[in-house]
């Protein structure tokens, strides 16, 4: 006779409910698993792993802070009706709030196999799959280290305070965090969520991508005709243009397009403020 484990593994792999709801279900069915489907699908709990290959392309991002953590999440759903349900939105607290309460700098696929009551992160995601009816997904976990650094944060599109469509976030180091600073930092936010840059400066982006845009514009330099003497002053300008707009220092400050993000920095030197990394998430 199979034991009550064995029994619990089949029905999660019949019908892709959560660990909990399959428990449940034989306790009540005294271990019979046919009874036990039925039960799962009539509840609406069954075949959680069929919505589990649909497309989620909506979603939200939450964020998730005390004083030794931050914590940034993404949970794709199917439409954004049910990304806005209050269901849903408990649902991505619960996910934010259970790494801060157990402080672990871990990553996404880590976190699913996480124990939470009596299965896992996943099963819980198997679950809620099942409850709103639509395929869900962790598609972003990060965990940030609050020791020794300052964060502002700006929501765009927001559901709740903690909880909207795009996230920004800016870890900085000054010598005073007067409040000219903290709105320096919260505009600096506001900047990032709107122009979307790749990396911090031209050092942080990836050589390959580099490479490939210089191969790109040289070809088209070529191809226009230019004197093979000039083209590799016209490419250094070309490349310029590039690193101002996929770098957050060398972007045009949204609030003064004539500065660049640098020298609004460096404007204010007496704080000794700097940008020591940035985050994005958004649907």
């Amino acid at each position: 006779m199979a034991s009550v484990t064995e029994l619990i593994k089949e029905l999660r792999e019949k019908t892709g409910a959560g660990f909990l709801d399959c428990k449940k279900s034989l306790e009540q069915n005294n271990n019979d698993i046919e009874k036990s489907i039925e039960e799962l699908r009539k509840k609406g709990l069954a075949k959680a792993s069929k919505k589990s290959d649909r497309a989620a392309n909506e979603g939200a991002v939450g964020i998730y802070s005390n004083t030794d953590i931050t914590v940034l999440l993404k949970v794709n759903s199917e439409t954004d009706f049910a990304a806005k349900s209050e269901t849903f939105l408990d649902f991505l607290d619960k996910l934010g709030n259970f790494v801060l309460k157990n402080k672990i700098l871990i990553d996404k696929n880590q976190f699913l196999n996480q124990k939470y009551e009596e299965g896992t992160i996943q099963d819980y995601f198997n679950s809620m799959i099942a409850k709103i009816g639509e395929n869900l997904i962790l598609n972003d976990l990060i965990v940030k280290n609050n020791k020794n650094t300052n964060y502002s944060f700006y929501i765009h599109n927001g559901y709740r305070s903690n909880i909207g469509k795009i996230i920004s976030l800016v870890e900085y180091s000054s010598n005073n965090n007067a409040e000219e600073i903290q709105t320096l930092s919260k505009n600096l936010c506001m900047h990032i969520a709107a122009m979307k840059p790749d990396s911090l400066d031209v050092n942080d982006l990836d050589i390959k991508l580099i490479e490939n845009e210089e191969k790109i514009q040289r070809e088209l330099i070529l191809n226009s005709g230019k004197p093979s003497n000039i083209v590799d002053k016209i490419l250094a300008g070309k490349m310029k243009k590039f690193y101002s707009e996929v770098t957050l220092l060398n972007q045009a400050y949204i609030l003064d397009q004539d500065k660049t993000v640098k020298k609004v920095i460096e404007e204010h030197s007496k704080f000794e403020f700097k940008v020591n990394s940035f985050e994005l998430i958004s649907l």
